[in-house]
């Protein structure tokens, strides 16, 4: 059970008795040194396998530790979240303590919050609900009524979105309005949860008599009310191992405080501590970029920083990369993936992460336009999809009758199998063409073919009865498999995962650091999310960010403060990206050598002001706006005849090439075209989404329509 731990880890493993604090780095095998830690205690015989829980802050990284001590022989272990851990207990005990049934849980507040406003006749839009639907749940977690809403907002320094006052007198109407209609949200768990253990005692000595061993993960993210909780599982009991880092905290505004954690030794003189620092994940020039940025920082999670020790072999420097716009950067980023897939690195090993959600679009539009697949992580989740669901209950009832199934027939193998069975819920060999609902639900198809062919991979003798049994397991814990798509996702959704290859994005002022990060303590968290954002990354890591927001605007930004003094050569790098365009991109290593530089700008890129809408004059900031130079709901004066040849013609080209019509031109380029009529090859250049690739390979095709013919459509495809 110890071997193949590094000393540290089998410190972990080996310490069964009293408090254990594990101060645990990014990368650094936290996951592996608690669950051999759980699974040599049930080995040893010191530790009995019904008695221990171990609780974390996600379905995913419960899945995963369930996952891992099932392998390990350490089953009956309860993993869970404290939501779940909590709901099952208050689902048990409620007829005893209240009596009758657990009120109803609500899966979202928002409509809950809608009708509070309404009730107090405020008007509120639908940006304005999540935000007060947010402030009701850090108030609750933070064990805050609605009277004391507005002195504790002052208090933690924290910007409401609106008036105090106003949202404490929502707080209370959502709340009364929940007591009318009999129901609970997800804070009420862990707040009832903890009002009967503390009302009850003869529950909580129940409770204490199950669980004696604890362990938390991720313990610098537990906020106020799950410490509570904590206690109350815990009694006067010191049976507990916490694992946590302080410079991952990044979810301080929903309620997490890393206090617990920095305060362990405090509150337990006697705790065995171990750090974690040996580094498994990232190449050591990732791991220097990371305590560089660590080394800068100042507060309370500084001071207990962990300086990480890379164990693998070197890599390439980290890149990093000035543009003169937001289009640009997303176009250089989509042109550099396409070249690493080209070069044999799969799309679903390289990520782009961004600090706001709604910074994905460009880059969307940068990946389609670039024939690259990609995910958007955040979206439904994978098993609550509609054809997910219909898929497992086709292939659950072919593991059942499949000896009478003609679809079947012949079908030994198990990928084999499951491809057959998924044909008849949509899926093919080839992806559909275009973007949007179809493809989407193609891809969640395929990613279960996906994963039958892993499964099988795995276990030579599978079975589709095993594989149904394994996508059951993994829809409990909401563990979905890999889409093979690059993905998309902001830094916080982000945190837990890691790819080969990370592109961070849009790393300026203002950006990151976030604009509204006024304090010296939320700046340093926008440090960690930062820093959270390198240490994803295994092998490569490219970071990038752009002067101004679109074509022709003004250069006025500037790349993060927290990259001064970690980047070499930048003052050379922003005069050559200055004077050669918005296309071009000079790119500098951590050694400050010139790694590389984008090919030369494309005539669209010379204008000197900013975009603006060719009907009204407007100026355009959105990317599909800027695609058709006018305002999306400004008249449009395209020729349909010359549109639809062009249409025509597309779909022949994706026909022949067996690629998505969307990777030859995407809708917005064709009208773009179609509206402009271009004349000769500058002409067709000029048009966003029309690259010096596209127009070689293409323009030619694209010209002879737009003159009246057809295409060409009978020459050679590369």
């Amino acid at each position: 059970m110890l071997e193949g731990l590094d000393p540290e880890q089998r410190e972990v493993a080996t310490a069964l008795h009293g408090p254990v604090c594990v101060l645990a780095g990014a990368g650094t095998g936290k996951t592996r040194a608690i669950t051999h830690r759980i699974a040599y205690g049930v080995r040893a015989g010191i530790l009995q396998p019904s008695s221990v829980l171990a609780v974390t802050f996600t379905n995913r990284a419960a899945g995963e530790m369930r996952g891992r001590l099932r392998q390990l022989g350490a089953t009956g272990v309860q993993a869970r979240t404290f939501h779940s851990a909590a709901l099952r207990q208050l689902q048990y005990f409620w007829p005893k303590a209240v009596g009758g049934s657990l009120p109803r849980l609500i899966d979202r507040k928002i409509q809950l919050v809608a009708d509070a406003a309404a009730a107090c006749r405020i008007r509120l839009d639908r940006g304005e609900l999540r935000d007060v639907t947010a402030e009701i749940e850090w108030s609750k977690v933070t064990q805050t009524v609605p009277a004391d809403y507005p002195p504790a907002v002052a208090k933690a320094a924290r910007e409401a979105p609106r008036d105090p006052a106003e949202i404490a007198q929502l707080y209370a109407a959502y709340e009364d309005l929940k007591r009318e209609r009999g129901v609970i949200d997800f804070e009420d768990v862990l707040l009832l949860t903890v009002a009967v253990l503390q009302d009850r005692q003869d529950i909580a000595e129940q409770v204490r008599a199950q669980y004696q061993h604890f362990v938390v993960d991720e313990y610098q993210d537990v906020s106020p009310l799950q410490q509570r909780l904590l206690e109350l599982w815990l009694g006067d009991r010191e049976s507990l191992c916490v694992v946590g880092d302080a410079s991952q905290t990044i979810y301080s505004f929903t309620g997490a405080t890393p206090d617990h954690l920095l305060d362990f030794r405090t509150k337990h003189p006697g705790a065995t501590v171990v750090k974690l620092v040996r580094d498994y994940r990232s190449t050591p020039q990732v791991v220097r970029l990371a305590n560089g940025l660590l080394a800068q920082a100042r507060g309370r999670a500084a001071d207990h920083r962990l300086e990480l020790v890379s164990q693998r072999g070197p890599g390439p420097d980290p890149v990093f990369t000035e543009y003169t716009d937001e289009p640009a950067e997303a176009e250089g980023a989509a042109r550099r993936i396409g070249e690493l897939i080209g070069a044999g690195v799969r799309p679903s090993e390289i990520a782009v992460l961004f600090r706001t959600n709604s910074q994905s679009e460009i880059y969307e539009q940068a990946l389609a336009d670039a024939g690259v697949p990609y995910q958007l992580r955040g979206a439904e989740r994978f098993f609550d999809r509609p054809e997910v669901r219909k898929a497992g209950s086709a292939l659950r009832a072919a593991a059942r009758f499949g000896g009478n199934d003609s679809l079947l027939d012949d079908v030994v193998d198990l990928p084999s199998q499951v491809r057959a069975v998924l044909s008849g819920e949509g899926w093919t060999a080839q992806p559909p063409a275009g973007s949007g609902v179809v493809r989407e639900r193609w891809e969640s198809l395929a990613a279960l073919v996906n994963l039958a062919q892993d499964f099988a991979a795995a276990k030579p003798d599978a079975t589709l009865a095993g594989l149904v049994a394994e996508l059951d397991e993994r829809a409990g814990a909401q563990h979905a498999p890999t889409v093979q798509g690059v993905t998309l996702a902001s830094l916080h959704s982000a945190k837990g995962l890691e790819w080969d290859v990370v592109f961070l994005v849009g790393v300026a002022e203002g950006m990151m650091p976030i604009t509204y990060a006024k304090t010296d303590e939320q700046i340093e968290e926008e440090r960690r999310l930062l820093y959270v954002g390198v240490t994803r990354a295994r092998e490569r890591l490219h970071v990038s960010w752009s002067l101004a927001r679109s074509p022709g605007g003004r250069a006025n930004r500037r790349p993060s403060r927290f990259l001064d003094g970690l980047r070499s050569g930048s003052q050379a790098g922003r005069a050559a990206v200055a004077g050669g365009g918005a296309a071009g991109g000079v790119e500098r290593g951590v050694s400050g050598r010139a790694t590389a530089v984008s090919a030369a700008p494309e005539p669209r890129r010379r204008q000197r002001g900013p975009a603006r809408c060719r009907v009204c004059g407007r100026t355009l900031t959105d990317a599909g706006e800027m695609k058709l130079m006018r305002c999306e709901d400004c008249p449009s004066d395209m020729d349909e005849g010359v549109y639809e040849r062009l249409h025509d013609w597309r779909s022949e080209q994706a026909r022949r090439s067996g690629q998505p019509a969307f990777c030859v031109f995407t809708d917005k380029t064709l009208m773009a075209i179609a509206e402009t009529v271009p004349e000769d090859p500058p002409g067709l250049a000029r048009i966003p989404g029309v690259g010096k690739r596209k127009l070689d390979r293409y323009g030619a095709d694209v010209l002879a329509i737009c003159a009246g013919g057809d295409g060409v459509q009978d020459k050679d495809q590369d």
